[in-house]
């Protein structure tokens, strides 16, 4: 039994992906939830893949159910399509779009095929995440409260350019006799030798 390895990207940022091993006869279906987990989205809204080619040009369609839209072709039911029979090439690319009211597009490239499964392993199964993924909706921080911290750690709102005030002074070349003094006393005030 093969196993796939796909390289999933973020379409607007091909340096945020995550790689996804997938048997050869495991659905697009599943592949679907392996995407969402990975990248951490939820299950809530419409999905489908496209076959596509090194252009990244949409052909035939797997899609999560018929949706209420104009289809050039009948879809096919990523539940009922083993992903190995939609495999054309060595390196075969689909284009997934999830949440259509979004427009959540990623980006999936086939980069190994294995001739053997590791029985220890659950697939599908996640073997890299590379990049911070996108929030879904947004609304929280990537870091949540450590951010804050972090924030006020360094007071990061406040520095424009990253340099500090400390040797900002403009040198004026004078060898004022002062500047060479050291204080001899005391938290007392007595001179100490």
């Amino acid at each position: 039994m093969a196993v796939l390895k796909f390289r999933v990207y973020l379409e607007e940022d091909d340096a945020v992906y995550r790689d996804i091993c997938i048997k050869h006869t495991q659905t697009f279906a599943e592949l679907h939830y392996a995407i969402l987990k990975a990248y951490e989205f939820d299950t809530k809204h419409q999905a489908t893949f496209y076959r596509s080619n090194d252009k990244w040009l949409q052909g035939r369609e797997i899609s999560f159910e018929v949706y209420d839209k104009k289809y050039v072709a009948p879809p096919l039911l990523m539940a009922d399509t083993a992903i190995g029979t939609e495999i054309i090439n060595t390196n075969q690319k689909f284009v997934y779009e999830y949440d259509f009211a979004k427009g959540w597009l990623f980006l999936i490239e086939l980069i190994h095929v294995s001739k053997e499964t590791d029985v220890t392993l659950a697939y599908p199964l996640v073997t890299r995440s590379e990049g911070i993924g996108p929030q879904q909706y947004g609304t929280k921080s990537l870091l949540g409260n450590k951010f804050a911290d972090i924030e006020e750690k360094y007071d990061l709102s406040e520095a424009s350019d990253g340099f500090g005030e400390e040797g900002d002074e403009e040198d004026n070349g004078s060898d004022d006799a002062d500047d060479d003094v050291v204080d001899t006393q005391d938290e007392y005030g007595q001179d100490e030798y």
